[in-house]
């Protein structure tokens, strides 16, 4: 079994779009996985329907269990990363075993 962190993220609405930015933060998260070693499992992606009630974009991550999880969490990398993404984003998030 794997714990698997599901995380929702949009533009916060009292944000003015910056794209480069958001292209800088995009690209961080999507390559985040491959420099985290408990991560077994990454996949990012943007949404790609216009619909009111979808976000942005989402984040897949597997990893062994839950002490893995708070390795990645409270990795300096991922710190750091969320860091930047505070302002930019807000976003939702799901942890379960499969």
């Amino acid at each position: 079994m794997l714990m698997r962190h599901i995380v929702l993220f949009r533009r916060k609405s009292d944000v003015t779009k910056d794209a480069v930015l958001e292209k800088a933060l995009t690209e961080r998260m999507a390559s985040l996985g491959a420099e985290i070693p408990v991560i077994q499992g990454w996949k990012f992606a943007a949404n790609e329907l216009s619909r009111p009630i979808c976000w942005d974009y989402v984040l897949e991550t597997e990893v062994a269990d839950a002490e893995a999880l708070d390795q990645y969490l409270f990795h300096p990398l991922h710190q750091a990363l969320v860091a930047d993404l505070k302002p930019y984003f807000e976003w939702a998030a799901v942890d379960y075993t499969t």
